[in-house]
């Protein structure tokens, strides 16, 4: 792959020198799959400067250097919290931010799915949030503790990860969080967002461990695809997303309702690429962010 061809495309993308269905045939080419090609551009919202295209690339030294001791947790208003290891299908270690209720009893689990970015302060909020309304959440560190704070780093490291293979480390998460004694149930719920919202329908395709699923503005999958997905899914999605355009996403939902697969897709009028993202107040829509959580904790409070 030659990272430096693909960066110059996702820069004549957002300052429109370049058409979104140029952009795709382009770097699938490049990148050699259709996924990762559909990841980058879920996640390249056109600018209209272009001397914003040119941040100085940053990986976030301070996060990665200060992520807690494996096997360290701590406490906070009810919710147990820390890094933990497991075994990949071949006995490779990898790390995930994990947390659960306090005290004894069984709840079911989720998966969590980081943006971009890595496995930053607010994923692994996200997480602590699951846990807080009675979940064991898992949030599988799939960029080896490396996290990005300026897009083109984020977009490196997108075109760095092996997607095929992130979907076997999710499994990997999946069967790890099954396996644990305060995880009640045979499946587990799987939530991502924007690379991870692919992600988590990459895993819907290929895992049967998959009870129910929840897709924030993660790149939607083509009809044929659709109608092979194996969960009940939920989508969250915002008009104004730049990246992801909404027929593609009608087209998948009703892909997946010809088929026969339980599927409930909301369509946020206004509602910019990762309006769920707090931290981020560019794009950050309050109003879109509560509705998807409360219908988020309903879908797998009925399903898992």
């Amino acid at each position: 792959m030659d990272r430096i061809y693909v960066m110059q495309l996702v820069r004549s993308f957002q300052v429109g020198e370049i058409s979104r269905r140029t952009f795709l045939r382009r770097t699938t080419a490049a990148l050699g799959s259709v996924a990762a090609a559909n990841v980058l551009l879920a996640a390249c919202s056109p600018v209209l400067d272009p001397s914003m295209m040119t941040p100085n690339p940053v990986v976030d030294e301070e996060a990665t250097a200060n992520q807690p001791a494996l096997g360290e947790m701590s406490t906070s208003d009810g919710v147990v919290s820390g890094m933990v290891a497991y075994p990949d299908a071949d006995g490779e270690e990898l790390t995930g931010h994990l947390a659960y209720p306090e005290g004894d009893g069984a709840h079911p689990g989720i998966i969590v799915i980081q943006e971009w970015w890595g496995l930053n302060d607010h994923i692994k909020d996200v997480a602590d949030r699951f846990a807080a309304a009675g979940y064991v959440a898992l949030a599988p560190d799939l960029y080896k503790g490396q996290v990005a704070t300026e897009p083109d780093e984020a977009r490196k490291l997108v075109m760095e990860l092996d997607m095929a293979e992130a979907v076997n480390e999710i499994q990997a998460a999946i069967d790890y969080l099954l396996a644990q004694e305060n995880v009640a149930g045979d499946k587990a719920g799987i939530v991502g967002f924007c690379m991870g919202g692919r992600l988590v329908l990459m895993t819907g395709l290929a895992s049967d461990d998959v009870g129910a699923a929840v897709a924030y503005y993660g790149s939607p999958l083509t009809p044929e695809e659709a109608a092979n997905f194996k969960a009940p899914l939920m989508g969250h999605y915002g008009t104004a997303d730049q990246g992801i355009p909404v027929e593609g996403v009608e087209t998948m939902g009703q892909a997946m309702t010809d088929a026969g697969i339980e599927n409930e897709i909301y369509i946020y009028d206004g509602a910019q690429h990762a309006f769920f993202n707090d931290t981020r107040a560019s794009s950050y829509d309050a109003d879109a962010a509560a509705a998807s959580w409360e219908r988020t904790l309903g879908w797998f409070a009925d399903r898992l």
